[in-house]
């Protein structure tokens, strides 16, 4: 039988059928687990390839990631991943500007969102845990134009390692100044560099135990501002009492708009999900599990400690603005002086400091990730694809991290200041981001029910499809589009607009001009590939088996951790 395509494989097993790969991105021929001994047969030159079962997966998988993270890490990754400087420094600051009310109004939209974007990636990471995710799904389902868009758009984003290692700098030298803002800088870029240099088990075991020292503070946070505003730490009860005076909300709507862009900023990171499938040891069982559990997350660790605050503080505190990023005057510190607490802004400062470095590493890990998916797609350099003996794609990372010494010549003029830019390049960036995820999963069930497939072959379904995904269409296209009101109102301002829609440009510049050079169509529907890269039957059966094995207790302490 001829054969026009140079990269099909037969693999051939000892005592075995004939079976054709459907890989044509891979070289690799899929592995035989039955058999002691397989041969790849490749039809282009008729040679045969004896290979032990035993080195089958390191020859197979040499030009993939290595699925070195375990549940526990997917699970704390997935929790505490995304707390970082947006809810320890910027909280505060937006209660100032719209109020308890509006503030909670904000967080509780975005999250809503989070939640429905969460569940529409979840529902393809699960199904097809490749690497790239959303924007190899976008090239895949939707138009190789979007997701080289998609992909360079986000790791646009890997201006957040300047960000958060900016505000490193400001924070370590808050106890005493031994170094100038670059020379922390630099220290912090390498050891982040040389982390995920080494692999994704160091990169996953690092994350555990920096995600479980920021939970656990935010539940002692819970505690102590539960004590304060119910009168059992402090002065006496405080109850609602600031929200009668000064009042619920601070700029009325405008304020609570203002805050949405901000709010986002606290929740980004949280599709990094998506991103670890592709390196998830079972993704069929791990990622729905993690998904399942965000809106009970997000509740919990970023509503309840929004309305604490609240409670607790005025919106008119003079420290609260925190405009400096003083870990003395940030929110948090605040309600533990309330309670008498006086170590409270040098524990504070300590875990904001794991904190970013955590963010950073995690900014690194995801953008190195979204280089290897491009490449793999051909919108990026094949050399991006290089992996070293660990599984890390090394050149990628080293790419991605040069970004981060831009944070050592912006600390030279002002650490806070590059912060403030940073954070409303990152921002933005992340909501294109996202509109996107909520696109491409509607493209992804279209041409899932045009081609009669089965609804019962997803290992996980999305939240109230469609609905979900239009929520979060709509949400993502209001914030992006209404943030830079005050670039226009109350009057023209030439650099809020900058600031405002700087992200909005390279999007536009990427999608135009590789559909003018490659001249790329919208997939058809019929013809979207559903299955390289797909999970099997048997890969979730064999999930479940392993479930159904565990006692009652890991069963109950998988759930809540």
């Amino acid at each position: 039988m001829e054969n026009n395509n140079p990269d099909h494989k037969i693999i051939r097993a000892e005592q075995g059928t004939l079976r054709p790969t459907m890989d044509n991105t891979s070289n690799d021929p899929m592995r035989i687990f039955d058999n002691e001994k397989v041969e790849a047969y490749d039809q282009t030159d008729l040679s045969f390839e004896s290979i032990p079962a035993e080195n089958f997966e390191q020859t197979t998988t040499s030009s993939q990631p290595h699925r070195g993270l375990n549940a526990r890490h997917i699970q704390m990754i997935s929790l505490g991943g995304c707390i970082g400087t947006g809810l320890f420094l910027n909280s505060g600051q937006n209660i100032s500007e719209a109020g308890p009310a509006g503030a909670l109004i904000a967080y509780c939209v975005i999250g809503l969102m989070v939640y429905c974007l969460m569940t529409c990636l979840g529902e393809m990471a699960t199904y097809m845990p490749v690497s790239g995710s959303f924007n190899h799904y976008a090239t895949r389902f939707v138009d190789p134009a979007f997701g080289f868009a998609l992909g360079w758009n986000y790791w646009l984003s890997a201006v957040t390692i300047a960000a958060e290692i900016s505000a490193a700098a400001t924070i370590i030298n808050w106890w005493k100044p031994v170094m100038p803002d670059p020379a922390w800088s630099t220290i912090f870029i390498f050891l982040i560099l040389f982390v995920n240099l080494v692999g994704v088990r160091l990169y996953g075991e690092l994350e555990y135990w920096f995600a479980l020292l920021k939970i656990l503070i935010v539940l002692v946070f819970i505690i102590i501002g539960l004590c304060v505003t119910t009168g059992g730490l402090g002065d006496g009860v405080i109850g609602f009492k600031y929200w009668k005076d000064p009042g619920a909300f601070a700029g009325g709507g405008l304020g609570t708009l203002n805050v949405l862009l901000s709010a986002g900023f606290s929740f980004m990171g949280t599709e990094i999900v998506g991103i670890t499938a592709a390196e998830a040891k079972n993704p069929t069982k791990t990622v729905p599990r993690a998904i399942k559990n965000t809106f009970w997350r997000i509740i919990f660790f970023y509503i309840v400690t929004i309305f604490l605050l609240g409670m607790c503080l005025p919106y008119d505190n003079p420290n609260l603005a925190n405009a400096d990023g003083d870990p003395g005057t940030a929110s948090f510190t605040l309600v533990f002086e309330l309670a008498y607490i006086q170590v409270g802004a040098h524990i504070i400062n300590a875990v904001i400091l794991i904190s970013v470095l955590s963010a950073a590493n995690s900014s690194l890990y995801t953008c190195s990730r979204t280089l290897l998916g491009l490449s793999k797609d051909g919108n990026a350099p094949r050399w991006m694809g290089k992996l070293n003996r660990w599984g890390a794609p090394y050149l990628a990372v080293i790419c991605s991290s040069v970004i981060g010494f831009a944070c050592v010549f912006a600390s030279i003029y002002s650490a806070s200041v590059a912060f403030v830019w940073f954070l409303s390049i990152t921002a933005v960036s992340g909501f294109i981001s996202w509109w996107g995820i909520a696109v491409v999963h509607i493209r992804f069930r279209r041409a899932f029910k045009a081609q009669g497939r089965s609804l019962d072959d997803l290992p996980y379904k999305a939240f109230a499809y469609p609905y979900s995904a239009i929520v979060a269409i709509i949400l993502t296209t209001f914030v992006i589009l209404g943030q830079g009101y005050t670039a226009f109102y109350p009057q023209w301002d030439g650099v809020k607009f900058v600031t405002n829609y700087i992200g909005l440009v390279p999007v536009f510049v990427w999608y135009v001009g590789y559909k003018l050079i490659r001249k790329s169509k919208v997939v058809p529907l019929m013809e979207v590939d559903f299955e390289t890269g797909r999970v099997t039957h048997l890969d979730i059966e064999k999930d479940k088996e392993e479930d159904e094995v565990l006692p009652w207790y890991r069963k109950a302490l998988a759930w809540v951790v």
